[in-house]
């Protein structure tokens, strides 16, 4: 694929906003805000980072999802997460969960420490209409099976989704085809990431200062990105930086969202209240 065909550009940048979740616990919402309220496929971010107990410690009470995937990478701290058909996983600093809610579960996630630093991300992926009744499926990956890829001097790339360099990242089968990169750039380095031309994609910051697609993006802002072949990624001289490369394939398909459950029609939504009400989940 060739670097200079079709590049990349910045085409809005957002700010994430303080909100809680849960039984009350603080994060930033990035994507599913009034500023960005969704970027096909993907339908939520938040940012979760604090190193105070009292932030997070009554973490997420079980709660229930249909139609679309939740994913979970953590950066720092430990979650215990459970459901009702009897699953439970350990989420520590560096794995990723890649839950696929499909028809119905309800779980929770709560945290495994009293206290110190808790920092990490759930994105909400949108499932196509063939696939929101679908069979509930996890995929938990722990730190040591996620590749570090070093495609260029002074730069590391863990691969969740995706592939770099012929290295592909351990989460598979995924209905949008999706590209999640965790991308660490040393003062002065400089990447280019190739994408899926028709991807939506976007970039967020979440150490230090990046440039992206020629643009100066700061820590907390998400750079939502035009089609293209590939994105120019770089670190200033003065400091390093980090930040997730997010793509995936639009679906574009009606969305009709309530709380947990996203579906094409308000029908089906009602169907979902409807559904989880009388225990079929």
């Amino acid at each position: 694929m060739s670097n200079t065909a079709n590049p990349r550009r910045v085409v809005n940048t957002v700010r994430g906003r303080p909100t809680s979740d849960g039984a009350g616990v603080k994060l930033t919402r990035v994507i599913g805000q009034p500023s960005l309220d969704m970027l096909d496929p993907f339908l939520m971010l938040d940012e979760f980072r604090s190193d105070s107990g009292s932030d997070y410690i009554a973490g997420f009470p079980s709660h229930p999802h249909r139609g679309f995937e939740t994913v979970t990478y953590m950066l720092a701290g430990n979650m215990r997460h459970g459901d009702n058909q009897g699953n439970t996983g350990y989420l520590k600093a560096g794995s990723v969960q890649w839950m696929t809610a499909g028809r119905g579960i309800v779980h929770s996630e709560m945290p495994e420490q009293d206290d110190g630093l808790m920092w990490g991300f759930q994105l909400w992926v949108n499932l196509p209409a063939k696939d929101k009744m679908t069979a509930p499926r996890y995929q938990d990956i722990a730190p040591e099976a996620i590749p570090v890829v070093r495609p260029a001097d002074g730069v590391a790339v863990r691969v969740l989704v995706g592939e770099v360099d012929g290295t592909r990242g351990p989460v598979d089968g995924v209905a949008t085809e999706p590209v999640y990169l965790d991308v660490a750039l040393e003062p002065g380095a400089r990447w280019t990431a190739n994408l899926p031309e028709r991807h939506n994609a976007f970039a967020y910051v979440f150490d230090g200062t990046a440039t992206v697609g020629g643009r100066e993006i700061a820590r907390g802002e998400l750079a939502v990105l035009s089609h293209g072949d590939h994105v120019e990624l770089a670190a200033n001289a003065a400091g390093a930086t980090r930040l997730i490369l997010v793509a995936g394939r639009p679906l574009n398909e009606p969305v009709a969202k309530y709380g947990p459950f996203v579906m094409n029609t308000q029908a089906q939504i009602v169907q979902a209240v409807r559904d989880f009400q009388e225990g079929r989940f």
